[in-house]
């Protein structure tokens, strides 16, 4: 391995080194030329940017942890909307003085996060900036039926998450502070830096939703996708054949601030219940009861799928997915998100969009 930076090789040179990450036949033109979805299909888009010393630091993040990092927030996206990935491209900026090996291990990294679901890398750019930027496009595809939004939830759905929150935060705050946590094993430790470092989007899911739909919802499988697909998604119950919306988003903010989201998008209030959702079970020894919840609620990056179903439907889906994941709470007429304890332990709490993370 050299000890080159990428001033010394120039723009060619580090796109030379970077096109070995993208197939051959798709890259080295002005752009892509990728296939269209398959028939019926709609196409999903969308973009993810990441800032040295906003999203990642050397002090938390090797170069292979910002590529996966970077890649998983938009599959998460991805499976946010119901679709399953076809594509990224990567635009990059860089001080000249960055190690070309930093770089390639940036896109190890991606590789690494987009390979289980056999997802190129299919162009991008790479441009000179004073701080490192890593912005990603995702493509991505789903049936019609299949589009989930944050706008469709309604009265009497609950609210399901897939998986455990709060880990990815205190895996960040373990690699901040040597004295956080020292007591803790090994063993103890990985899983929750491994969830700061290398979050998994829960594309793994989405079939399984599919096929219990498909099984409760027989009609599914039977319905001729339309020339001109309503863009709206859902699906339609057996006997009704009443459109049912589904409705998502991705944690990746904050479990309040998916739940909050939501609500707000669909006119709608929730409640959620307090010892209803699933948290890492070292969790509550690592810190204070207040500091904890705000770690579950706020902290953010846990890359799990929050989403809104009849229970019915939930109910089963949380006995197939198991290992983490619940439903926490139900939609409400009105429009605050309240966060109740069944055991009179918390009062109760205003789940609000201003606690969590903001830019600006």
């Amino acid at each position: 391995m050299t000890n080159d930076v990428v001033r010394d090789i120039g723009e060619q040179g580090v796109l030379k080194r970077l096109q070995r990450f993208c197939p051959s036949d798709i890259v080295g033109d002005d752009a892509a030329v990728m296939p269209n979805p398959e028939p019926g299909q709609l196409l999903v888009v969308t973009t993810d940017v990441l800032v040295d010393g906003i999203h990642f630091s050397d002090r938390t993040t090797s170069a292979e942890d910002v590529g996966w990092r970077a890649v998983a927030a938009n599959l998460s996206d991805l499976a946010a909307m119901g679709s399953s990935p076809l594509g990224i491209t990567v635009g990059l900026s860089l001080p000249g003085n960055v190690a070309v090996s930093w770089v390639e291990r940036l896109y190890q990294g991606m590789s690494e996060c987009l390979q289980p679901y056999n997802t190129p890398i299919v162009g991008g750019d790479v441009c000179y900036s004073p701080v490192i930027t890593v912005s990603i496009t995702a493509f991505g595809q789903v049936l019609p039926q299949h589009v989930m939004r944050r706008s469709h939830a309604k009265v009497g759905d609950v609210i399901l998450v897939t998986g455990v929150h709060g880990g990815s935060r205190v895996g960040l705050e373990l690699l901040l502070n040597s004295e956080f946590g020292k007591d803790l094993s090994d063993k103890e430790r990985s899983p929750l830096i491994q969830a700061h470092q290398r979050p998994q989007p829960r594309l793994d899911v989405l079939p399984q939703l599919w096929e219990i739909i498909a099984s409760q919802f027989p009609i599914l499988n039977n319905n001729p996708v339309p020339d001109q697909p309503n863009h709206q998604g859902g699906f339609c119950t057996n006997d009704s054949q009443k459109k049912v919306p589904l409705t998502a988003m991705d944690s990746s903010d904050g479990l309040a601030d998916a739940i909050a989201q939501i609500c707000r998008a669909s006119g709608v209030g929730a409640v959620v219940e307090r010892n209803a959702i699933p948290i890492p079970s070292i969790l509550p020894q690592l810190a204070s009861p207040a500091q904890v919840w705000d770690w579950v609620l706020y902290g953010g990056e846990d890359f799990e799928l929050v989403l809104c179903l009849p229970e019915p439907l939930a109910q089963v889906f949380v006995e197939k997915l198991a290992a983490g994941s619940a439903i926490i709470g139900y939609i409400t007429s009105g429009t605050e998100v309240c966060l109740k304890d069944s055991t009179g332990m918390y009062a109760d709490e205003l789940l609000t969009l201003s606690r969590g993370f903001q830019h600006f």
